[in-house]
């Protein structure tokens, strides 16, 4: 595990290539570029300060380039959020993360909240009016529930529990009390394996996580349902976890 462990909380370069390579070369899978996101469409989630100022600062860049970067990630989540508002499951392998961002800050590595951009993308174009998203990063999606936390169309999980078993239940039970409602998102951070910082969820829970998703979406918001990338830092694994999620987000 030590060689395929990335201990920069940011990631190295090259961290998505398993990710990339299984997904290519599976039929199940068909990659489709994005567009960045607009000012306008990120000023949906964030204060246009915010925005700004990772415009001109970004973490001490002064090129630009975390902009572009997290804005063609915010992009990603947009595109990925029309494709299952259309009917068909989606997961935006982007970087960098969002879920730390909130409406007037950033840290944690995420400088725009790619989920909460998406969906009121969404809502701003007529599409949706309300949403689930289960967070299953190892840390708390604290930038989300800043920005979305306070508006009873959202509903937001971010599970506890430890072990599969356990996790799993949590995450069944919400799904059972839960309103239907018009799409279900997750921040999908695979920090929580048991190889990674959070010892914790095995591949074979990552697959249920995403066939709950799948259940969840079928009974109670017509089967729309997609993912974004959040945290995940064991390089070797990465790849297998997005899979197994996917392939579970397929099931019926």
């Amino acid at each position: 595990m030590a060689e395929s462990y990335d201990r920069t909380p940011a990631g190295a370069p090259g961290r998505l290539d398993t990710a990339v390579e299984i997904l290519s070369n599976s039929e199940n899978y068909e990659f489709v570029e994005p567009k960045p996101a607009t000012k306008k469409q990120i000023r949906y989630a964030h204060d246009p300060t915010h925005v700004e100022n990772v415009v001109k600062e970004g973490y001490g860049d002064s090129n630009g380039v975390v902009y572009q970067l997290a804005a063609l990630a915010a992009g990603g989540a947009i595109k990925a959020g029309h494709i299952a508002a259309e009917g068909d499951l989606s997961f935006a392998l982007v970087r960098p993360p969002g879920h730390h961002a909130s409406r007037r800050g950033y840290w944690g590595f995420c400088y725009f909240n790619n989920v909460a951009i998406s969906l009121l993308d969404l809502r701003e174009k007529g599409i949706i009016d309300s949403a689930f998203i289960l967070d299953f990063d190892l840390h708390t999606g604290d930038g989300t529930i800043n920005i979305l936390g306070n508006d009873d169309a959202f509903v937001i999980l971010n599970p506890r529990s430890k072990g599969d078993e356990v996790y799993l239940s949590e995450v069944k039970e919400a799904f059972s009390n839960s309103p239907s409602v018009d799409i279900i998102v997750a921040s999908a951070g695979f920090d929580q394996y048991e190889e990674d910082w959070g010892g914790n969820l095995s591949t074979e829970a990552f697959h249920e996580l995403g066939h709950l998703m799948s259940e969840f979406a079928r009974e109670k918001c017509k089967g729309r349902r997609y993912g974004v990338l959040e945290g995940g830092y064991n390089h070797e694994d990465l790849g297998l976890n997005v899979d197994a999620f996917c392939r579970g987000l397929m099931t019926n």
